[in-house]
């Protein structure tokens, strides 16, 4: 994976919203590009989690989610985040940047900044169960890029 370096403790602007919906959430997050609103979207899924600010970015934990298509891309990226919250190490992201995106090969390499998630420490927000293909929407403009997913909470 790519070295760290002191941007990457840089905590950027909240680009990111929480859309009702009938049963569960929808997270809405946006960017000047898709890997930003891919990155926003996980964190405002972390966001959802917890009280974000309660996270301290002291640990860093690598990811890496393939698909066959943009939709399936950004699903697998959420889930394999999604998939160590829930089991060892119950890792909370405060922020989450792509190292490499592979948008031919549809490949994305990522780093979350965070720590363990310690009842205690982190209050509890919703349980996120699952990332679903619901209604799942990417869009892509000149000047930003905006994506749309639903968990099932």
């Amino acid at each position: 994976m790519a070295a760290i370096t002191e941007d990457d403790w840089f905590i950027p602007p909240v680009k990111y919203e929480y859309l009702d919906h009938t049963a569960d959430v929808q997270l809405h997050a946006w960017g000047d590009n898709l890997q930003e609103a891919f990155e926003q979207c996980a964190n405002a899924m972390f966001g959802y989690i917890t009280t974000i600010e309660y996270v301290e970015m002291k640990d860093v934990f690598d990811i890496e989610a393939e698909g066959h298509d943009l939709d399936s891309l950004l699903f697998h990226f959420l889930d394999e985040f999604l998939f160590n919250f829930c089991a060892e190490p119950f890792f909370i992201a405060r922020k989450v940047k792509i190292i490499e995106f592979d948008r031919e090969n549809f490949r994305i390499k990522a780093r979350g900044f965070g720590e363990t998630f310690q009842i205690g420490k982190h209050p509890q927000g919703a349980d996120i169960k699952a990332i679903t293909y619901s209604n799942m929407q990417i869009h892509e403009n000149q000047d930003k890029s905006e994506v749309f997913v639903i968990v099932d909470i």
